[in-house]
C-alpha cells in the first residue's frame, strides 16, 4: 500500500510539473525536453520522441528525438507521411489510436526503417476537435524493460496533457507570427509611402523649374539635384533636341572622367543617346551589353569606353522630343538596375512635361491620388493588425486558462483512477474472505482522500470555467450590457492568474461593492487584459517584488480608474509615444506596440472617456481612465 501511495504521489507530481511547465513555456523543443524528463522520473524513458503531422502537405516532422541506438532525425526537416501499414508512427496518426508494440508482433509487420524495440508504445496527439497533428512515442530495446498497463494508461494521460501544450504553444506561435508579417507588411508599406512622399516632392520641384526658359539656364543643375534625391548620379547629362537641324545640344553636363561638354552638339546618328531616342524608351547597359552592341555594329560609342553602367530616357511629351537624360557609372559597385531605369523613366517623363508646360497637373493629381490609395490601404492595414492583436491577447488568455484547467482536470483523473483500482482490490478481498479491519479503515481513508481531491479540484475548475467564460464572450463580441463591475474585474483577474502566477506579481484591487455599470463590458475586459500584459511584458520583467494597484471610484456618473504598477517605467520622451500606434521598446523581441494603441482606442471610442498616463523612469508606470458608468448612447433609452 505504501508503495502504491508513492506511486500515487509521483505521478500528481508529475502532472503537476507538466502543468506548470506547460504554463510557462514558450518554445516547443524546450518543453518537450522538460517532460522527457519528468517522464523519466516515474518510468523508463530512454528512447522517447514527437513527431508533429502537418496536415496541409502531409509532412511529419520528429521535433524532438532521443534514443540509444538510431542517430536522432533533423527537427527542421519535413518527412512525407507513410501509409498506415508501413509506420507504426504513420499507423497512429491517421488512425488517431493508440499502438502498443511487443518485439514478437513488431516482427511480423513490414514497417519501414528505424531499429526494433522489445516494447514500442505511441499516443496519439489530438487537438479539441480529435484531428491528430502528431504522435507521442516511448519504446525500449531491452527486454528486462517493459512496460505495464499503469506505464502505458500513464503514458496516455500525459500524452493527452502534451497535446493540450503542443496546440496552445502552435496556435499562439501562429498568431504571432500573423502578427510580425502583418507588422512587416505594413512597415514596407510605409517605406514604401515615404518613397511616395519623396518621389512626389521630387515631382513638385520639377513642376516648378521652368526649364525652357533659355539654354544656359542652371536650372539643369538643380534638377541633377533633385534626381540625386532618387538615386546615386555621379555623371549627369541633359542634351536638348533640335529638330530643324536633327542635332543634340548639350545643356548640362558633369563627368568625373570627361571634361566640360556643355554646348558641343552632335547629331541624331548612331551613338547611344540615338539609339534611345530612336527606341523611344529609356535604356540600360551594361559594360557586357555596351562591347557587345558596339562591336557588332549595332552602335557607335563617341566618348569612352569605361562606363560600367549607363542609362538613358528620352524627354517625350505626346510624342514630342525634347531630348534626352543619360547618366553613367564608372565604378563597378555602382551598377544601375530595372527599377532605377524605370524611376529616370518616370522622371524624365515629368521632365518632358514641365518643357512642354503641359500635363503637369494631372501628373500631380495622379500622384496625390495613388498617395491617398496608399494611405487608405495603410488605415485598413493597421485595422486588420489591431483586430488580430486582439485576437492575440485572446489567444493568450485562452491558452493560460487551458493549462491552468489542465491541472485540477488531471489530479481529478488519476485520482478517480486510483480510487476505482482501489474498490477493486477491497472488492477481490472481501470476494476472497481476506479483508480485515485494517484494511477496511485504510480503505475508507484512501476513500476520504480521494474525494476531497476530487471536490477541491473540480470545484476550482468549474470556478475557472465560470470566469472566464464571460470573459471570453465579452472580449469576442462588442455588446452592451448591465454588469457588476467589482465582480467582472475579479473574474478578469482570475483568468490572467496563469500569467500572473508565473511571475509571481501581486494584484491590489479596490473597487467598491455592488458598483452597476450599462456599457461594454469586453472593452473593460479587453482595456484591462492589455495593461496588465504590458505590465509582465514592459514594466516589471525585471522587479523582485512586483505589483500592481487597481483603484476604482465612483464621482457622480463617472468611473474613476486608476491603475499603477512598480515596474520600470518609461522615460519622458517614449511617454509621449505611448499611444501611438506600432510604438514599442521591445522592437525585434515580440513587441507588435498595438496593446496601449488599442487601449486608448476602447476608452476614448467605445468607452466615450479619457486616458492619461504618468511615468518616470524607474518609477512606475500610472494610467487615470475615466468613463461614464452609462453609455451615452443608453443614456434615457430604458434599455
Amino acid at each position: 500500500m505504501q508503495a502504491r501511495l508513492e506511486r500515487l504521489e509521483a505521478v500528481q507530481d508529475a502532472i503537476l510539473a507538466i502543468s506548470r511547465i506547460s504554463a510557462s513555456g514558450n518554445d516547443i523543443s524546450g518543453f518537450l525536453r522538460e517532460v522527457h524528463q519528468i517522464i523519466g522520473r516515474i518510468m523508463y524513458a530512454a528512447n522517447f520522441y514527437v513527431a508533429l503531422y502537418d496536415a496541409a502537405d502531409n509532412t511529419i516532422r520528429f521535433v524532438y528525438e532521443v534514443d540509444e541506438v538510431d542517430a536522432p532525425l533533423d527537427p527542421e526537416k519535413r518527412f512525407t507521411l507513410q501509409s498506415a501499414e508501413e509506420s507504426p508512427t504513420a499507423s497512429v496518426i491517421l488512425n488517431r489510436k493508440p499502438l502498443v508494440m511487443t518485439a514478437e508482433q513488431d516482427s511480423h509487420k513490414a514497417w519501414g526503417y528505424g531499429t526494433r524495440s522489445e516494447h514500442w508504445i505511441g499516443y496519439p496527439l489530438l487537438d479539441q476537435f480529435r484531428n491528430a497533428f502528431g504522435a507521442m512515442v516511448i519504446q525500449s530495446y531491452r527486454a528486462d524493460q517493459l512496460y505495464t498497463e499503469e506505464d502505458q494508461a500513464l503514458f496516455g494521460l500525459i500524452a493527452a496533457h502534451v497535446s493540450a501544450t503542443l496546440q496552445s504553444l502552435r496556435s499562439v506561435d501562429q498568431l504571432e507570427h500573423l502578427v510580425r508579417e502583418r507588422t512587416a507588411a505594413l512597415h514596407q508599406q510605409i517605406e514604401e509611402k515615404q518613397r511616395a512622399e519623396t518621389l512626389q516632392r521630387v515631382l513638385y520641384q520639377i513642376a516648378e523649374l521652368s526649364i525652357v526658359t533659355s539654354v544656359g539656364d542652371r536650372k539643369f543643375a538643380r534638377l541633377h539635384q533633385i534626381i540625386g534625391q532618387l538615386i546615386p548620379v555621379p555623371n549627369f547629362m541633359v542634351a536638348l533636341f533640335e529638330p530643324a537641324t536633327s542635332e543634340f545640344r548639350i545643356a548640362y553636363f558633369v563627368d568625373e572622367i570627361d571634361g566640360d561638354q556643355t554646348g558641343i552638339r552632335f547629331p541624331l546618328g548612331r551613338g547611344l543617346t540615338s539609339y534611345v531616342v530612336q527606341s523611344r524608351q529609356a535604356q540600360l547597359f551594361s559594360r557586357e551589353r555596351l562591347e557587345r552592341m558596339s562591336a557588332s555594329g549595332e552602335i557607335e560609342i563617341l566618348g569612352n569606353l569605361s562606363a560600367y553602367s549607363w542609362m538613358g530616357a528620352p524627354l517625350l511629351a505626346d510624342e514630342h522630343l525634347f531630348g534626352v537624360i543619360i547618366i553613367q557609372s564608372y565604378h563597378p559597385d555602382l551598377s544601375y538596375t530595372d527599377a532605377d531605369l524605370e524611376l529616370l523613366s518616370f522622371v524624365a517623363s515629368h521632365v518632358a512635361a514641365a518643357l512642354a508646360r503641359l500635363q503637369a497637373s494631372e501628373a500631380l493629381g495622379k500622384s496625390n491620388r495613388e498617395l491617398t490609395e496608399t494611405l487608405q490601404a495603410l488605415t485598413t492595414a493597421q485595422s486588420e493588425l489591431i483586430h488580430q492583436e486582439k485576437l492575440a491577447s485572446l489567444g493568450r488568455l485562452v491558452a493560460g486558462v487551458a493549462h491552468e484547467i489542465n491541472t485540477p482536470l488531471g489530479i481529478v483523473v488519476t485520482a478517480t483512477s486510483h480510487l476505482a483500482e482501489e474498490v477493486q482490490l477491497t472488492r477481490q478481498a472481501l470476494q476472497q474472505g481476506t479483508l480485515t479491519q485494517k484494511m477496511l479503515e485504510e480503505f475508507f481513508d484512501i476513500c476520504d482522500e480521494s474525494l476531497r481531491i476530487l471536490t477541491t479540484n473540480s470545484q476550482r475548475g468549474a470556478a475557472l470555467v465560470r470566469s472566464f467564460k464571460q470573459v471570453a464572450v465579452d472580449q469576442s463580441h462588442d455588446a452592451a450590457r448591465h454588469f457588476d463591475l467589482k465582480r467582472y474585474l475579479d473574474e478578469t483577474l482570475l483568468a490572467l492568474q496563469p500569467k500572473l502566477r508565473l511571475r509571481q506579481v501581486k494584484i491590489t484591487l479596490n473597487c467598491p461593492d455592488n458598483l452597476q455599470l450599462h456599457t461594454y463590458p469586453g472593452a473593460v475586459s479587453q482595456i484591462l487584459t492589455n495593461l496588465v500584459m504590458n505590465s509582465l511584458t514592459h514594466g516589471l520583467e525585471n522587479i523582485s517584488e512586483a505589483s500592481i494597484r487597481i483603484q476604482v471610484r465612483l464621482e457622480q456618473a463617472t468611473v474613476f480608474l486608476d491603475y499603477e504598477d512598480n515596474g520600470c517605467g518609461m522615460s519622458a520622451e517614449n511617454l509621449q509615444h505611448l499611444f501611438e500606434p506600432f510604438f514599442t521598446t521591445r522592437r525585434g523581441q515580440g513587441g507588435s506596440g498595438l496593446g496601449a494603441h488599442i487601449v486608448y482606442n476602447l476608452v476614448t471610442g467605445l468607452l466615450g472617456g479619457q486616458i492619461k498616463a504618468y511615468s518616470e523612469a524607474g518609477q512606475g508606470l500610472r494610467y487615470e481612465i475615466r468613463f461614464p458608468k452609462t453609455h451615452k448612447s443608453l443614456a434615457g433609452s430604458g434599455i
